[in-house]
């Protein structure tokens, strides 16, 4: 799938059929700049708030978005705000474009993507490319942006920036609301379950902003990563799924389980066990062979914070709790 669809896009739907749902609390001008980019595209827009204090409903509203303030004295969730403003789209509508406030959408993307639809009536789910807006910034931008260059034509997935049928994804019940993290790709099980199909475009779709400049913001993503893969493996790991039962163990072995035993055999037996943690650098050799060496550092030390999530959940389903959103900005 190539640019092409771009080029070739018409209006196989109406855009009055076509929505949009942004989701953002203080993002300011990215809030605008992602409206804006919205405006020529879609027939209304939906924009929900988790209470700002920045003055973002009354720019929304300004921008002739449709505003959905969340009500704050429940637990607010990404997946909460998505159902907010996919229950107040009208009848009408058949298409929704999910977009985070912090990104601007690329013209032509929806028409692209529309097209798309048009022509896969198997296919629920259509994303494309999503860039950082300023990977030259640092280096956490520059991880997101490689993290967001994933593989195009059928996929398990797709992220926060999406363009979906409406009927299949109230089929399945919508997004799961309790989910602090890792809501889309458990949609994307529930569909796929359903019979589904998703797909990723070589198409751009999406400029983010992901504004991560201290190791804390990117230790607490990775936190909160971990903590997705453990509770997408609770829910869907067994087979044929296996639902992010491979990245949590990744995550538990690398982050935990191996640091663990050295330092209790360096503790029990001798300090020689502590030369074990060259395994460590070794495995940043091995990844880099294929990855840059930069990404490769930050995969193999990623996994300390993603275990710490992982385990954090664990914890709480033994105690029968529920964590409340875990935020990097």
């Amino acid at each position: 799938m190539t640019d092409q669809f771009v080029q070739q896009a018409a209006a196989t739907e109406p855009t009055s059929k076509t929505a949009a749902v942004v989701i953002g609390r203080n993002e300011g001008a990215r809030l605008k700049r992602c409206i804006l980019s919205l405006q020529d595209q879609v027939g209304q827009i939906v924009y929900v708030d988790s209470g700002s204090t920045d003055g973002s409903v009354a720019a929304a509203r300004d921008l002739g978005a449709d505003v959905v303030e969340l009500d704050m004295s429940r637990p607010f969730t990404a997946a909460r705000a998505r159902n907010a403003g996919v229950a107040a789209l009208p009848a009408e509508c058949d298409l929704v474009q999910f977009v985070d406030g912090d990104c601007e959408v690329a013209p032509g993307w929806i028409d692209a993507a529309r097209q798309f639809l048009a022509g896969h009536d198997d296919v629920a789910v259509v994303c494309g490319r999503r860039r950082e807006q300023h990977p030259e910034v640092s280096v956490y931008n520059r991880l997101c942006d490689a993290e967001w260059d994933t593989p195009v034509g059928q996929a398990l997935a797709c992220g926060g920036d999406a363009l979906m049928r409406l009927a299949p994804l109230r089929a399945v019940g919508g997004y799961r609301e309790t989910l602090i993290a890792g809501e889309e790709p458990e949609l994307c099980v529930r569909l796929r379950q359903a019979g589904w199909q998703i797909w990723r475009l070589d198409t751009e779709m999406t400029r983010h902003d992901a504004q991560i400049i201290r190791m804390s913001q990117w230790a607490k993503r990775g936190r909160r990563a971990g903590h997705a893969f453990a509770e997408g493996a609770a829910l869907h790991g067994a087979s044929p799924e296996r639902h992010w039962v491979h990245e949590t163990r990744r995550a538990l072995v690398w982050g935990a389980g191996l640091p663990l035993a050295l330092a209790v055999l360096a503790l029990l037996l001798s300090s020689w066990a502590l030369l074990g943690f060259a395994i460590y650098p070794l495995q940043v050799l091995r990844l880099a062979r294929r990855i840059p060496s930069e990404q490769a550092f930050f995969t193999v030390l990623g996994k300390f914070p993603e275990a710490l999530g992982a385990l954090e959940f664990h914890m709480n389903r033994l105690r029968g709790r529920k964590r409340e959103i875990l935020e990097y900005k």
